[in-house]
């Protein structure tokens, strides 16, 4: 069995160095300088208490590195580069069959609309709720901050339940340092993930180390976000997990730890601003909930408001932090 990781940086690197420290075979697929980065140099994950340096096999694209039966996908890219790669992926051959009916697909992604995305061409569609402080901002070299645990994860079928399927990738995350649960709701996990990802935009906009009165205006801007995300899931009748089961499963979990005495920086959208990366994950967070507004007669003014700043974040190519909270709970109340 071979895991085959697409998207190797912060989530898909940590995932896959930690899977071939434990003797998995794992193939990462990973672009430009950090792919060339892999190959050239290997993979170096850093942890809080030791440094890996691996050396699975890397290819620029899926088609590139080819697919065989008995391969597990696990796509770790951000959301807005999914559609493109499902349609790469689904219609390559495996043995003479289509590979989207013959090999499984695992979604360690934030949000909730790639799982519906996939369910158009592949047969079997798992999500995985993830919980996992990791960071890529350097070509080669992935930092998983998790510390106790490396991190904590939900596995089931996006349609409702679970198989063996789940049960043999959470076993393999168990033996490479995680805490693998299969849940019978994973996507109901997942959309309490995303209320809590709402938040995301904000950190890439104002940055995380504010004074106190910043502090407070970005809270109460998360935690509205996270009340209309709440209310347009429950128009539409979508499960989300409560506040007590999302507790219990993370209870006694993951903690950040410093990685060679540096802090934890930024989030995964931080990230992507810091990086220059061009794109951000905004559309698939928080424009889901006012996605899910729109259709169900919820107003969603604050994860509006985020959507359209991350837009102009990142059309200006502005540093991450460059925002004032001051000006956002304004705009939001004007």
């Amino acid at each position: 069995m071979r895991y085959v990781v697409i998207g190797a940086g912060a989530i898909g690197g940590v995932v896959g160095g930690l899977l071939v420290d434990q003797g998995h075979e794992v193939a990462l697929v990973a672009r430009g300088a950090h792919g060339d980065a892999i190959r050239d140099r290997g993979l170096e994950v850093r942890r809080p208490d030791r440094t890996l340096h691996v050396r699975p096999r890397t290819a620029t694209t899926v088609s590139e590195l080819g697919l065989a039966a008995g391969d597990m996908l696990l796509l770790a890219v951000k959301s807005q580069q999914t559609a493109a790669l499902l349609d790469e992926i689904a219609s390559l051959a495996v043995g003479g069959e289509r590979a989207g009916d013959v090999l499984p697909i695992l979604h360690l992604q934030n949000g909730v609309a790639n799982e519906d995305a996939a369910l158009r061409m592949f047969a079997a569609v798992h999500g995985v709720c993830v919980n996992l402080p990791a960071t890529h901002l350097e070509p080669g070299v992935v930092i998983g901050e998790g510390a106790d645990v490396a991190g904590i994860l939900q596995l089931g079928l996006a349609p409702g339940g679970a198989d063996e399927i789940d049960r043999t990738v959470a076993g393999a995350l168990a033996s490479a340092g995680f805490r693998a649960d299969v849940v019978d709701d994973v996507m109901a996990f997942k959309r309490a993930k995303l209320l809590r990802n709402l938040g995301n935009a904000l950190d890439a906009l104002c940055g995380s180390d504010l004074p106190p009165d910043a502090e407070e205006v970005v809270d109460a801007l998360a935690a509205r976000a996270a009340e209309e995300g709440l209310a347009a899931f429950a128009a539409a009748g979508l499960p989300v997990v409560d506040d007590a089961t999302w507790s219990a499963a993370l209870a006694g979990g993951v903690r950040t730890a410093p990685v060679g005495g540096q802090d934890r920086r930024g989030g995964s959208t931080w990230q992507s601003v810091a990086r220059g990366q061009g794109s951000v994950e905004t559309d698939h967070l928080n424009g889901e909930i006012v996605r899910v507004g729109r259709l169900h007669g919820v107003r969603t003014p604050v994860n509006l408001l985020l959507q359209r700043e991350m837009w102009r974040l990142v059309t200006e190519r502005a540093e991450p932090g460059s925002r004032r909270a001051a000006d956002l709970l304004a705009a939001v109340t004007s």
